[in-house]
């Protein structure tokens, strides 16, 4: 085999993170059909990791399988889990999928605790971003954004054009808009909870800071097709005019 069969290269990828606080199926169940039904072209076939480390009850082999049964059924692509390092279950090389580190790191110390019990019983879904490229601090795009396209910048990022429905921006830091926001923006996706997404008109399909988002549903309730601002408060984005 010569070094021109194939080629390793680091890449990014947009995954939904789900962070699972209390292990009532049934109810995880209706929250990602909800949250499904309203974008399903981005929920299809994306890469889903299961997060158990805040999970208020201990979780067995049968009942994580149950979880990911129901996750795939929903067209869900399960690519791994995650569990506080303290607490990862004794099932752990029992289970199919791989156990990945946190974001901020790719070493797994894996020790043998019980969980500490979390305080609310909710279900929360993110998006994460697992790999990066790396570019300069701030990225320049003057051309519009295309549908499939994804542009990603290790700092701010400024778009000088629109962003097509279907396309992706994504920004360790804020994001720029000077055109029309159609497809999905994430900022501060390596957890800058101070980043923000100005964009000349709202029109996403999603819109992420930190982590958190808000789908085109809730945004056309808020703020639509007018200069806007978002940003994250408490945990909660905001949308703001411009």
């Amino acid at each position: 085999m010569s070094d021109n069969d194939f080629r390793l290269k680091g890449s990014v990828v947009t995954t939904v993170l789900l962070e699972v606080k209390s292990l009532n199926l049934e109810q995880i169940e209706l929250g990602l059909k909800e949250k499904i039904t309203q974008v399903p072209q981005f929920f299809n076939q994306a890469p889903l990791i299961i997060d158990i480390s805040q999970c208020s009850t201990s979780i067995s082999l049968v009942q994580f399988k149950d979880l990911v049964k129901i996750c795939r059924e929903l067209g869900l692509a399960v690519i791994g889990w995650r569990a506080v390092e303290d607490a990862i279950p004794v099932w752990r090389f029992d289970s199919d999928l791989p156990l990945l580190p946190n974001a901020n790191s790719r070493q797994i110390n894996i020790k043998s605790e019980t969980p500490a019990p979390a305080k609310d019983p909710h279900v929360v879904i993110k998006t994460v971003v697992e790999e990066r490229e790396v570019f300069q601090p701030t990225k320049m795009i003057t051309k519009p954004v295309r549908s499939g396209q994804q542009i990603y910048s290790s700092g701010d990022l400024v778009v000088l054009s629109q962003v097509s429905a279907g396309a992706e921006v994504l920004a360790e830091g804020n994001i720029h808009i000077y055109g029309a926001l159609r497809g999905r923006a994430l900022a501060g996706v390596k957890g800058d909870t101070s980043a923000r997404i100005f964009c000349k008109n709202m029109e996403a399909e999603l819109v992420a800071i930190a982590g958190n988002f808000m789908l085109s549903d809730a945004l056309q309730k808020i703020i639509w097709k007018d200069a806007a601002q978002v940003l994250l408060v408490d945990e909660t984005l905001e949308i703001a005019s411009l």
